[in-house]
């Protein structure tokens, strides 16, 4: 019996990666575990053989998401914990914008919140569930090039997150965001060469208090106590899980 026993438990995105972590995590906790995927059916196998019920789904279409709603509510009962983790990020400068690439972003990344909140809210009403949405220290403003249309979106999670928190709140749901830094995972690793990959990771320890990287259980561990009834009190904030990066733009004055 974990801290999680009889609680009902979805993630999207969480085939691979940071929501695989946080998967597992609840599972490892008690939870009955439910996740979406877009792509990775071998790895959506995997889980299924450890007891998590992975459904395919893009986050994108509302309609889908719907259909993974009443899936989830059939099989596994009314969700208690919603991590909303599905989400792109393409790399561009700011004047090589491609329209195509950051709408699809837009509608990953931010509607694909939007459209699991709504579709699982009745559920979440029935439990008085929690909602964690998983932002990137990018949307508060890092020093690093490429990413200001990714930014853009994750500044999105980050508003939205206090806009449901306020709206909620009065269904006794809670509702924060995690913000990690660079965390090794296929997102941030794909299709690069492992020599670009440790220069990358030397860059990032270079901008870290910690002088480190983060791993896909840091932001698990972070998620599990938000979740918790220790985090009770806790609701519209966004914790920023970044090892102290310290190459963040300037405030101003």
């Amino acid at each position: 019996m974990g801290e999680f026993s009889n609680k009902v438990v979805l993630v999207t995105g969480g085939s691979r990666g940071i929501g695989r972590a946080i998967a597992e995590a609840f599972l490892r906790e008690g939870a009955r575990v439910a996740v979406t995927y877009a792509k990775s059916d071998d790895k959506a196998r995997e889980l299924e053989k450890m007891g998590i019920l992975a459904i395919k789904c893009d986050v994108s279409s509302r309609d889908e998401v719907r259909r993974a709603a009443e899936i989830v509510g059939d099989r596994l009962g009314d969700v208690n914990i919603l991590v909303n983790n599905a989400g792109v990020m393409y790399l561009m400068q700011f004047e090589s914008y491609d329209e195509g690439l950051f709408n699809r972003m837009i509608d990953i990344n931010v509607k694909g919140i939007i459209y699991t909140a709504l579709e699982f809210l009745p559920q979440l009403r029935r439990t008085r569930g929690v909602v964690i949405n998983i932002a990137s220290n990018a949307g508060i403003g890092t020093a690093w090039e490429g990413t200001t249309y990714y930014a853009i979106t994750k500044a999105a999670v980050i508003i939205l997150t206090k806009r449901m928190a306020f709206d909620l709140g009065r269904y006794g749901i809670r509702v924060n965001a995690v913000a990690p830094g660079w965390i090794e995972t296929d997102m941030t690793t794909a299709n690069r060469a492992p020599e670009e990959v440790e220069k990358t990771k030397a860059l990032v320890r270079s901008r870290t208090m910690l002088s480190t990287t983060g791993v896909p259980e840091d932001i698990a561990n972070v998620v599990l106590f938000l979740a918790s009834d220790r985090a009770r009190y806790v609701t519209g904030q966004t914790v920023v899980a970044d090892g102290g990066r310290i190459d963040y733009l300037t405030h101003g004055v």
